[in-house]
């Protein structure tokens, strides 16, 4: 039987997608994940951004005891944009109460005998007094590294003033070249955060696939589409391709949705950058289809395979976050690139976007791993869930 001359599987997921865009929980979902997902994502970096720039711009609170002996240390403190704050003789417990206020990173406390062992050239006693669980640790090293170029410069002068050249001080001396092109760094961190990404691929599409399965056995409408002159495949087919279009809508909203969020936002404050234009994320959304082809299918197929809708709502849970376990192991391991990473869905989406960021040369085999694995799991989970559909035992529920 067809429908204007269409195959019964087209007419099968224009269907189904039709009631899925009729569907408010649907519709809710989609909506939430391709907005709040990449809004989230991008407050985080915005956070990231901020707290890394907050030294420049609102500078450092130190309180400094005792600085009257040391009038150069202060002047260059200040230079270094500084606050220096004089708050009085403390003592132990009145130090620990100020930094518990939290307005100044650390205490820097001149010993009385600073300045007798400052002239006799000897090593002039201070302190630095800080709270590691105020999360000012980038400001404390700041103020660290000010206070040893300041002995260094001291020793420096010292030397010269003897007739010894300050390079003695330096016997090496250390240069860096970093041979990474074209920001590679950063581009890798930027495809490490892009593959969370690729997770919401299996939560845009879940309600219909239960609903449209499950959902319809538990209320005996499937009956009726088997009553139907269509073959069982037909019927799979269509459902599961209808899931995967929703799936594949989602990932393309939310993928542009981020790349107008982070385009807006000075990434290179926190030494990454937003390269990627359009042609890029068109790649990356092609390269995703098969994905979507196999997230469509697996969930279909596990749907069929459960008895009610609670039970498909269960097994999908479990779907949903295996893919989470390699994409956050595998940094945690520091694992370099491997082929068989290429053949795992979703972290091969992610290790190719890593590859193409930092401009690394690809073969042909991780582009047809990437492309053809998903396929063949989705041809197997088809197959599985049309196997199902033929069984008398599944429709009625036995």
């Amino acid at each position: 039987m067809r429908v204007k001359n269409l195959p019964l599987w087209i007419v099968v997921m224009t269907k189904e997608f039709t009631e899925a865009l009729r569907d408010k929980r649907t519709l809710g979902m989609l909506l939430m994940l391709t907005l709040v997902y990449p809004a989230v994502i991008g407050l985080i970096l915005h956070n990231m951004i901020d707290r890394g720039t907050r030294t420049g711009k609102a500078g450092i609170a130190l309180a400094v005891i005792g600085g009257a002996q040391a009038p150069t240390l202060l002047a260059q403190l200040r230079e270094k944009s500084v606050k220096v704050v004089d708050p009085g003789p403390l003592d132990e417990a009145d130090i620990q109460a100020l930094l518990r206020e939290k307005k100044v990173v650390g205490v820097l406390r001149l010993d009385p005998e600073f300045g007798h062992y400052y002239a006799e050239v000897r090593p002039a006693p201070l302190a630095l007094w800080f709270d590691s669980s105020a999360g000012s640790r980038e400001q404390r090293l700041e103020v660290e590294s000010i206070l040893r170029d300041y002995a260094n410069g001291v020793a420096g002068a010292r030397l010269e003033a003897h007739g010894v050249s300050p390079a003695v001080l330096s016997p090496l001396r250390l240069e860096r070249y970093d041979t990474a092109g074209g920001g590679a760094g950063s581009s890798a961190r930027i495809g490490t955060m892009l593959g969370m990404f690729f997770v919401p691929v299996f939560l845009f599409g879940l309600s219909m696939a239960i609903d449209s399965t499950a959902g319809e056995r538990e209320r005996r409408s499937l009956e009726v589409l088997m009553a139907q002159p269509m073959r069982a495949r037909d019927l799979v087919v269509g459902k599961w391709l209808a899931a995967s279009a929703l799936a594949a809508i989602g990932l393309a909203l939310e993928l542009s949705v981020a790349h107008a969020i982070l385009s807006t936002l000075p990434l290179e404050e926190i030494g990454l950058s937003w390269r990627l234009g359009l042609p890029m994320l068109a790649v990356v959304i092609a390269a995703a289809l098969p994905l979507c082809l196999f997230v469509g299918a697996l969930q279909v197929a596990m749907a069929m395979n459960s008895k009610t809708f609670k039970e498909a709502q269960a097994s999908a849970t479990l779907v949903t976050v295996l893919p989470m376990v390699p994409l956050l192991a595998i940094p945690m391991l520091d694992m370099s690139t491997q082929p068989w990473m290429y053949a795992v869905p979703v972290l091969s989406n992610q290790t190719m976007l890593q590859s193409v960021a930092s401009h690394q040369a690809l073969g042909a085999l991780p582009w047809v791993l990437t492309c053809a694995v998903p396929l063949l799991l989705a041809w197997g989970a088809v197959a599985f869930a049309a196997r199902r559909m033929r069984s008398e035992q599944y429709v009625m529920g036995i």
